[in-house]
């Protein structure tokens, strides 16, 4: 699908008034429509939510887990896997474009590994790679501050734990730019990056981050998601509050964060911020950008009871701006934008 302007897309989603009673939705525009582009969003209630943006259809899927966080659909298997923190694992649903639009369905997973986990977090997936982070407080020491990072395979049969690499940190929010991994360091407004990731920590030990630095104006990063040259980073600001989120994009991300040294940080002028009150963030906890429509996905956990929100012009816009849409979404956890 060739780069287009998220604006003309929003006048499919007027059907999509239909996917909540409640009277915050604001979904408005014209359309030209092409391609493919589905929205999966994750709850806290197992239930996996897919909005079709061309047609406005809201299509719900029930699943086996009853509280999930992390999302991530593959269009080779037609499958979508999500963290299952009821289940302590992943799961696999197959054959999702069977099922008619719209409609409410009943999943089993396809296949699943289950018992590992804690208090999984967010998933991201390298290949037959599949890794998620564990916010787990392992010494149950809130002076000391660990994390960990589970690494998975899959194959035809399922999938299996390779290892399980402890940080010097609260891990939260991760992502791959080729073979680095990006990790949210939760509690700051850090990120680190661990080089060639999946080959240099093959093994079950503590990690060391091979760079941390911090983004000035940012309170609490949470969510990041990077895509052409554009990281965007999302600040949930104090957890109790539902008004003070933010959301940090950065362009010629990997530039910034090369040129800043170790323990040092990008300035707020290398960064273009969403924040205040018409923008309804809260706590984003996490956050998809898709440079063909040059737009970021919000999972909003917090403000207006939880929303998914959407952000034109990403790359441009700044300050304290409304969404260019908004539904609600109680318990939402995660979301995921596959589109072609």
């Amino acid at each position: 699908m060739g780069r287009k302007r998220w604006d003309l897309v929003l006048g499919a989603c007027m059907a999509v008034c239909v996917w909540s009673c409640n009277n915050d939705d604001n979904l408005n525009g014209d359309v030209k429509t092409s391609g493919t582009a589905h929205l999966y969003a994750t709850t806290h209630t197992g239930q996996v939510k897919r909005y079709d943006i061309n047609s406005g259809d809201v299509t719900t899927y029930n699943t086996a887990s009853t509280d999930a966080e992390g999302i991530y659909f593959s269009p080779e298997d037609d499958s979508f896997t999500l963290v299952s923190r009821s289940g302590a694992g992943l799961e696999t649903y197959a054959n999702i474009s069977s099922f008619r639009s719209g409609a409410s369905v009943d999943l089993e997973p396809e296949f699943s590994i289950a018992g590992s986990l804690e208090s999984p977090r967010d998933l991201a997936v390298k290949g037959n790679f599949y890794v998620v982070t564990d916010d787990t407080d392992l010494d149950e020491d809130e002076l000391t501050h660990e994390g960990r990072i589970f690494i998975y395979t899959k194959d035809s049969n399922g999938f299996s734990l390779r290892n399980v690499v402890t940080t010097k940190f609260r891990v939260w929010g991760i992502e791959f730019i080729g073979d680095d991994l990006y990790a949210a360091v939760d509690e700051t407004n850090k990120i680190a990056v661990f080089r060639n990731f999946l080959s240099n920590h093959t093994l079950n030990r503590i990690v060391t981050a091979d760079k941390i630095v911090a983004f000035q104006g940012l309170v609490r990063t949470r969510g990041l998601h990077y895509e052409d040259g554009v990281m965007v980073l999302s600040d949930i600001g104090e957890a109790e509050s539902n008004n003070d989120g933010a959301l940090h994009v950065v362009k010629d991300f990997e530039s910034k964060f090369a040129a800043t040294s170790s323990g040092g940080f990008v300035k707020t002028e290398d960064q273009l911020r969403i924040a205040g009150n018409n923008t309804l963030l809260g706590n984003p906890v996490n956050v998809i950008y898709d440079s063909n429509y040059n737009v970021i996905f919000v999972a909003e956990a917090s403000n207006g009871g939880g929303r998914i929100l959407a952000f034109n012009d990403a790359t441009s816009i700044d300050g304290n701006i409304a969404p260019d849409l908004k539904y609600t979404l109680a318990g939402v956890s995660s979301v995921y934008f596959h589109t072609r």
